[in-house]
């Protein structure tokens, strides 16, 4: 199956999932019209589809059939990365999100657009917030009422809940390594680890073979090739925070840098940098009034740290590794080269 043919096949299952989740809600009150329009919009509106992919051929790479209902198993991580989305823009006082408004700013502009009273931006963080909340709820919902056999939910159902544990924890490290000013690459490259590669790449394809009753090597295996795609997903990432290109990202240039994310691009410029370099990187590095010309400032700094060559072999060496781990006799053939592709959409791309 062709990856436009199975992101096809998940945005209908989310489509028809959604008509009937949203629906209820104006049984509770009119005044939740937004909420549900805001939430369909937001996940129907883009996105890479990248987890279900890897949930998709996880199953396959375990020996297991094609059916509508792992896709729709597959889909629910759509809901809970737009979740972790929604509640990450919160967090970093994001302005977009896909070339959009992000969802708290929707609010905010809905508050102002009724006239109501108290500020905009604390009800539009809260109505955000909550929307997340109900996105995590709708992802076992739909998982759970995807079509697969109890028996193959229930041997899934660890993997998932330790799945949404570890993102929960790559977030607040995150935020943690933000409070302390960054500096560390050890510490940057954990926050990637948990926040990002875990979720994106391993524990969906972990999630869609212990669907097909997968457990052991198997996992082991799929753990080789996930854990350093997904870590190269994130890296690839962080570069395109600094240097992508706005109509390619979705995000105003230099965004990242704006937030002050301690990201491992950030990690490596301050261990390699001059004092002057560091001084430079500690004095706007976070700030939310960053102007293009100090964005300018920063990518260039960053640069001449020699920290995006660093990365780019991060990259390359965890790209690598990948590639043998599909060598592995226990996979699939099939379910191999798709994930050879993935691979190279995760981390050869430039949004």
């Amino acid at each position: 199956m062709s990856p436009a043919d199975l992101r096809e096949r998940v945005d209908k299952a989310l489509h028809e999932f959604l008509q009937r989740a949203v629906a209820p809600l104006a049984g509770i009150s009119e005044d939740l019209a937004p909420f549900g329009a805001v939430t369909e919009a937001f996940v129907m509106d883009g996105g890479k589809r990248l987890r279900p992919a890897f949930c998709y051929w996880g199953h396959r790479g375990a020996g297991g059939p094609d059916s509508d209902a792992l896709v729709r198993a597959a889909a629910s991580l759509e809901l809970l990365q737009a979740c972790a989305l929604v509640h990450d823009d919160v967090i970093d006082s994001s302005d977009t999100r896909r070339g959009a408004p992000a969802v708290h700013r929707r609010f905010a502009a809905i508050h102002r657009s009724e006239g109501w009273r108290g500020d905009p931006e604390a009800f539009g963080s809260a109505a955000a917030i909550l929307l997340g909340d109900l996105a995590l709820i709708w992802a076992d919902t739909l998982f759970a009422e995807s079509g697969i056999a109890v028996e193959a939910l229930q041997h899934a159902f660890p993997i998932w809940d330790s799945m949404r544990v570890e993102v929960m924890c790559g977030q607040y490290l995150d935020v943690v390594e933000q409070a302390r000013g960054g500096g560390s690459v050890e510490r940057a490259l954990r926050v990637a680890r948990y926040k990002s590669a875990k979720y994106t790449v391993e524990r969906p394809l972990h999630l869609g073979a212990a669907l097909a009753g997968a457990h052991g090597e198997l996992l082991t295996a799929l753990s080789e090739f996930g854990l350093p795609i997904g870590e190269a997903f994130q890296l690839r990432d962080d570069v395109l925070g600094v240097y992508g290109d706005p109509a390619e990202t979705g995000k105003p240039a230099g965004d990242d840098l704006r937030e002050g994310k301690r990201t491992v691009l950030v990690a490596f410029a301050l261990e390699g940098g001059s004092e002057a370099q560091r001084e430079t990187l500690r004095r706007l590095l976070g700030d939310p009034a960053l102007d293009d010309d100090g964005v300018t400032i920063l990518r260039d700094v960053i640069a001449a740290t020699g920290a995006p060559e660093r990365v780019e072999r991060l990259i390359d060496e965890r790209y690598e590794s990948a590639q043998r781990a599909l060598e592995s006799p226990l996979l699939d053939p099939t379910a191999a080269d798709a994930l050879r592709e993935l691979a190279a959409a995760a981390t050869r791309r430039a949004h």
